[in-house]
């Protein structure tokens, strides 16, 4: 078994910006202590960066601060920067050569958020061969309301993690992926 790390949108726009991300508790710690794991152990990781189209958008718009990195993500060693304009880490981008040519089987999901770009980000993976891990401590979500009604963090986030589980990942704490490692 050969992993690959995919550090999904760990930008400035959850910390800052319009979408800030908190839950769970300790979240970009984790992140962060995983991608040094991942270092040690001579994991490919892949930090992947997501802008909107539209260079007007109030959110993720293409070189603003909040589309930005976040600055102890940025100074991590990674094997490659992958841009996104879809919540898909796969969609129109590079990643699936990358973790071919480096002959991986493996994606671990990390970063933001729980529901959106690393739910799709797995269902990509899973849907192309891949195995998959989800990091239940190492992803993360906010609050939601819309017109379809409204959900905690908490809620939001263990619902992912429940339907992740069901056929697409393998749910797993960051401790129990190191002993993998």
């Amino acid at each position: 078994m050969k992993r690959a790390l995919l550090v999904v949108d760990v930008q400035m726009e959850y910390f800052d910006g319009a979408l800030p991300i908190r839950h769970p508790v300790g979240h970009l710690e984790s992140i962060l202590e995983v991608m040094d794991r991942a270092q040690e152990a001579k994991v490919p990781t892949a930090v992947i960066r997501h802008h909107q189209p539209d260079p007007d958008s109030p959110v993720f718009r293409k070189d603003s601060d909040m589309w930005q990195l976040h600055s102890e993500v940025e100074s991590r060693p990674r094997d490659v920067l992958i841009d996104k304009t879809l919540p898909g880490s796969f969609t129109n981008t590079d990643l699936d050569k990358f973790l071919k040519d480096n002959e991986v089987d493996t994606v671990t999901i990390a970063g933001y958020m729980t529901q959106v770009c690393c739910d799709t980000t797995a269902r990509q993976a899973m849907h192309r061969g891949y195995q998959v891990e989800f990091l239940n401590d190492a992803t993360g979500t906010l609050d939601v309301s819309n017109k379809a009604g409204s959900v905690t963090a908490e809620q939001l986030h263990e619902s992912i993690l429940v339907a992740q589980q069901m056929f697409i990942s393998d749910v797993i704490d960051r401790k129990e992926w190191y002993q993998r490692l």
